[in-house]
């Protein structure tokens, strides 16, 4: 890794841990940024070695604070339709990504850091962490999909009171309310990620794929079309060669060795 970029990279085994490194600027968002981890979640999606991914941010006070105001300041209407674009693709990238993505959030995630976590498939914080979408106090709404994803998280009401108000909640609260997973001590948290990953990463990728997708449509979608799906990517599953090592591994006691085959 190279300790300068705007983000870092790791594989380690099944495991790839991306670092957004700006701690002087607690992490927000310019477009070398954006471009930067756009380019890694595209490489990744294309690594067959790599089956989850961890997002945290580098230092302890923050995840992310999203937006950096003094670049955004400087940018023409056209500057700013283009950073819209590539902002959309790159929280979708997240979202949309075949392997899942888990949230170390560590510290303050406000505004498209609060929105880069709600991309994640799972979230995990630091008890000392802040979240919330301040966009309303600068005379704008949340746009990278706080308005769509928050509410489908943690219900309409709730999402409306947080995006109104653009106040901040501590990580008790965020538990509570339904938008994180886990509450652990600083300490513990790039541990507890870890930990997640590995319990994710032990099972065959194509079924981990195919549950991903399932359950994402199901947002979008009726039941029925979502049970349609639901029954196609079962059967994308039923004829893997990772089906029939999990079974083989059942009969024999043996732990199982996925391929992703």
């Amino acid at each position: 890794m190279l300790e300068d970029e705007e983000v870092l990279i790791k594989i380690e085994g099944k495991i790839a841990t991306i670092v957004l490194n700006r701690p002087t600027a607690l992490n927000a968002i310019n477009m070398p940024l954006r471009n930067r981890l756009i380019s890694i979640i595209e490489e990744l999606e294309i690594n067959r070695d790599v089956r989850v991914v961890i997002i945290t941010g580098s230092g302890e006070k923050a995840f992310c604070v999203g937006a950096d105001i003094k670049e955004r300041r400087e940018m023409s209407i056209l500057e700013m339709r283009e950073l819209r674009q590539t902002g959309k693709n790159m929280y979708n990238l997240i979202e949309n990504l075949s392997k899942p993505v888990i949230a170390a959030i560590n510290g303050y995630a406000l505004g498209g850091g609060f929105e880069i976590a709600l991309a994640c498939d799972i979230r995990i914080a630091s008890d000392n962490s802040r979240f919330g979408l301040p966009e309303v106090t600068l005379g704008v709404i949340p746009v990278g999909g706080g308005t769509q994803r928050l509410p489908r998280l943690i219900g309409s009401s709730k999402a409306k009171e947080l995006i109104f108000t653009g106040l901040t909640i501590g990580a008790q609260e965020a538990l509570e309310i339904g938008f994180l997973n886990q509450v652990v001590p600083i300490d513990k948290l790039m541990n507890s990620a870890f930990e997640m990953a590995g319990k994710i990463s032990n099972n065959p990728p194509i079924a981990i794929r195919e549950a991903k997708r399932a359950i994402n449509l199901a947002l979008d979608t009726n039941l029925g079309t979502g049970l349609a799906f639901e029954a196609e990517a079962y059967l994308n599953c039923y004829i893997t060669k990772d089906r029939e090592e999990a079974l083989n591994a059942f009969k024999e006691k043996r732990p199982p060795n996925y391929k992703g085959e």
